[in-house]
């Protein structure tokens, strides 16, 4: 059977499909990075403790395989975590990311926390009741006559080259007003 001279323009392609469709050409190069940034985002993830992992949505072939990596050592470690990235690959890597930056920040927010909860320890000790009554502007349910039984304890305690019992009982005061 032999085409008939309608039948043979059926097979040529349609320009207009063409330009419909934009080819989008990735270098080698690109596609080496974005590998690379998947390994590191698989290796962020084996980092993480168990309860931190609960907290990130991953299904179960990859939660497998990053529990195995938290097993190994050395180079079959390495190994793990190229399979890892692979994984990441087939995978939308976007919640992930995302429940793992939260993660960061909530740490990140904890440490700024307890920096501010520091300083104004210390300011407790240096200044004593001076430094109270701000305690009682950012808590006012803070108990005023333990504050300043801890605050007169430190400051005996410092005077004296004691450990600093107190001043870390103030700042563990501090932290579950701050929490509460």
């Amino acid at each position: 059977m032999t085409k008939q001279p309608e039948d043979w323009l059926d097979d040529v392609p349609d320009n207009n499909d063409e330009e419909d469709e934009e080819i989008i050409w990735v270098s080698k190069s690109e596609i080496k990075r974005d590998a690379e940034e998947l390994k590191r985002l698989g290796a962020e993830l084996v980092e993480l403790g168990k309860n931190s992992l609960d907290k990130i949505p991953l299904d179960e072939q990859l939660r497998d395989a990053i529990e195995l990596a938290q097993r190994i050592k050395k180079e079959g470690r390495r190994r793990q975590l190229q399979l890892i990235g692979k994984m990441l690959r087939s995978r939308d890597e976007d919640p992930i990311r995302q429940a793992l930056d939260k993660l960061k920040n909530r740490h990140n927010q904890q440490v700024a926390l307890f920096h501010k909860l520091e300083i104004l320890r210390d300011r407790l000790i240096e200044q004593g009741d001076d430094a109270v009554a701000e305690v009682f502007n950012l808590y006012p349910h803070a108990d005023r006559q333990q504050l300043r039984s801890m605050i007169r304890n430190a400051q005996k305690e410092k005077a004296a080259n004691k450990p600093p019992k107190s001043a870390r009982l103030i700042f563990q005061y501090l932290r579950e007003l701050a929490e509460a």
